[in-house]
């Protein structure tokens, strides 16, 4: 009988931003991510993780960096050194495409930088990979085939199955991440790889400028359990201070919408 041929696994992690203080951190798609293979890693024997981040490496990032492998006392992290401000698509694709892993996990959107959450699409495209989106679970991986749970509206899910290799981000939906323990933290080593570095061009015609309140946005439906992703699929929406026109003009109706923006604070 033949081993079990070793399944590799790469996640891009990336350095995250406190919603409040400001303050470097895991990003937390990303830890979910990190969870997500770690339990694939505990059903596989021959199953190998690496943490891959492409970019600059300060100290006060390299606490929040360092927070990755301590969730599960991980020896070292792949540390792709890159300028600030570089394009890292071309430097990651090169990577993965050397170390040919089969399964690539990354957040659906970075909390610097950008943020637009076209790299695993991008990184995808570059290697003629697969890539799902939204991922809220690995149920199993067998034969080269993983079956997966996507996350989609209203808390439903949906199964798929994907020929590996592919490249799939993880959605909030998926396991919360667990704590990282500060001393297996401490102890990981950065296997940095100085690496010549693409300027991002498109990047540096942009005009940036801090960020204004949003309008405020409807009631959101946020399912975490079974039973309440059940209730938010089969519920319909309530009549409560609802108004149906019937045989108005355009500027009655008009007027009506504009006065519920208004009292939902939408428009300010």
């Amino acid at each position: 009988m033949q081993p079990d041929k070793a399944l590799d696994m790469c996640v891009l992690v990336s350095l995250g931003r406190h919603p409040l203080t400001g303050r470097p951190r895991r990003a937390d798609h990303d830890a979910r991510g990190v969870e997500l293979a770690l339990g694939v890693e505990s059903q596989h024997a021959n199953a190998r993780l690496e943490l891959v981040h492409a970019g600059s490496c300060s100290t006060d990032s390299e606490t929040a960096l360092r927070s990755y492998p301590g969730m599960a006392s991980l020896p070292s992290m792949t540390l792709l050194e890159q300028e600030e401000g570089a394009d890292v698509i071309p430097v990651l694709g090169d990577y993965l495409a050397q170390r040919e892993p089969q399964l690539v996990l990354t957040g659906c959107r970075a909390e610097c930088g950008e943020g637009s959450g076209l790299l695993p699409y991008a990184l995808a495209e570059r290697l003629g990979w697969p890539v799902v989106n939204n991922l809220a679970a690995i149920e199993h991986i067998e034969n080269g085939v993983a079956t997966v749970l996507q996350a989609l509206p209203r808390g439903q899910r949906k199964r798929l199955q994907v020929r590996l290799p592919a490249i799939m981000s993880v959605d909030s939906a998926a396991p919360a991440p667990r704590q990282s323990a500060f001393g297996p933290a401490r102890r990981a080593q950065f296997d940095a790889q100085a690496l010549a570095s693409e300027p991002d061009t498109e990047l540096a015609q942009w005009s940036l400028s801090a960020a204004r309140k949003r309008p405020k946005r409807l009631k959101i439906v946020k399912a975490t359990s079974a039973r309440e992703r059940f209730k938010a699929a089969a519920s319909k929406a309530e009549g409560g201070s609802g108004q149906v026109l019937d045989g108005v003009s355009a500027d009655q109706g008009a007027d009506a919408i504009l006065k519920l923006l208004n009292e939902e604070g939408v428009l300010r």
